[in-house]
């Protein structure tokens, strides 16, 4: 993958940037692998012409796909390890360095985070979200004038219906489609310029987690992203020019298509009946919880057990599943224990209490065992953290001083 970087470079011009979104400013970003991170147009070493890019080391700061901030200045990250094709290489690195443009921009449609892991999931209300994605589905893709306003009045009044009962997690929905969507809108216009693919078939790529229906269940925040997506498509359509003035502003990407429509009363649709697919896409997603905390309990290795006082720093929330009172982070959790952090790059469990930043335990399942000292225990890619700590079997308990 290293090849590709000075590939990356050419095609990262301003020029280019503002094809996909009127004043995209490009920020500082990083491709890294195991051992190196490849750092791009950080103001740190712009005084270097010499080089387009500067090799560090890797280390833990360099986690996931996102945004970070590298020495005080905001940083997209991309995992090259993650991408064999160009076209999905280049099409994310474009969606992260989006989001290093708002932070540029002072975005803060942001949403709380908390919302989304303890979504409801329940039946009425998944019954009209997926009627409601179908039709703005369709309303994208119609070309008849009529037809379309149809499919997007309907969109609309199923929402409101929704807003009813569950405002405050709808919020939470704008707020990542607000976020999320242009990011997606960019990233699939870098990948439909550098895909082999036709536009049309590039568009039913992206298509798939809004209308597939167990899908946009089981990942509730991953489906904002389509939505969100066929939400800037439409106001494209529907109002050209609206990106220009998007960041001055503080309506969500729905209260902006919102005005595109007449007035549309939910009270017109008629009382819910949920479907049978939309039964067995409830039960999927809640079994697909179940299973994924099994799975992790079924692991061969040394169960640790840290409990105590621990605060979580970041987290990847599109990787987070939660059941009770237990969140599964199955990309990676860092925490802090004892003013000092840790950075737990496997899949953990964390039992919460009062918000998903305030821990009691942690579960992890080590493929070695951790080095026993007087007062600690050495973990293995994390370090050592102090405490008092019983042994039994396969079982590790530290208790955290």
């Amino acid at each position: 993958m290293p090849h590709y970087l000075n590939r990356i470079t050419e095609d990262l011009v301003k020029a280019k940037l503002e094809n996909y979104w009127p004043g995209f400013e490009l920020a500082a970003y990083a491709l890294y692998d195991k051992k190196n991170v490849y750092l791009f147009n950080h103001p740190k070493f712009s005084n270097d012409l010499q080089c387009t890019y500067h090799t560090l080391k890797w280390d833990v700061r360099f986690t996931g796909d996102t945004i970070i901030l590298y020495e005080e200045y905001p940083t997209a990250i991309v995992n090259m390890d993650s991408y064999e094709h160009y076209e999905d290489l280049y099409s994310i690195v474009v969606h992260e360095l989006f989001h290093g443009y708002q932070y540029i921009k002072d975005e803060k449609r942001f949403p709380d985070e908390m919302m989304g892991i303890t979504y409801p999931v329940s039946k009425e209300n998944v019954e009209l979200r997926n009627r409601e994605r179908t039709n703005l589905y369709h309303a994208l893709l119609e070309n008849n004038v009529m037809k379309k306003k149809r499919y997007l009045d309907a969109f609309i009044a199923l929402r409101e219906k929704r807003a009813a009962s569950i405002e405050e997690y709808l919020i939470y929905e704008k707020l990542i489609e607000t976020i999320e969507g242009p990011a997606w809108y960019v990233e699939l216009r870098a990948y439909s310029e550098k895909s082999p693919l036709d536009y049309h078939s590039v568009l039913k790529k992206y298509a798939q987690p809004l209308i597939n229906k167990f899908k946009s269940t089981s990942s509730i925040r991953r489906s904002c992203y389509s939505s969100g997506l066929f939400m800037c498509l439409l106001l494209e359509e529907l109002s050209p020019g609206w990106m220009e003035s998007f960041f001055d502003r503080e309506e969500t990407l729905y209260d902006l298509l919102k005005q595109h429509t007449g007035d549309c009363i939910e009270d017109s649709i008629a009382d819910v009946k949920v479907s049978t697919e939309t039964e067995e896409a409830v039960n999927f997603a809640l079994e697909k919880r179940k299973n994924e905390f099994e799975e992790f309990y079924q692991q061969a290795g040394i169960h640790l057990y840290i409990e105590g006082e621990i605060t979580a720093e970041s987290f990847d929330p599109m990787n987070i599943i939660s059941l009770e009172d237990r969140l599964l982070h199955k990309s990676f959790l860092k925490v802090r224990i004892s003013n000092q952090d840790f950075l737990f790059q496997q899949p953990v469990i964390a039992h919460v209490g009062n918000g998903i930043k305030y821990i009691n335990k942690l579960h992890l399942i080590l493929g070695n065992s951790p080095i026993e000292n007087s007062d600690s225990l050495t973990i293995d890619g994390v370090g050592e953290i102090k405490g008092k700590y019983k042994k039994q079997e396969n079982i590790r308990h530290l208790l955290i001083d």
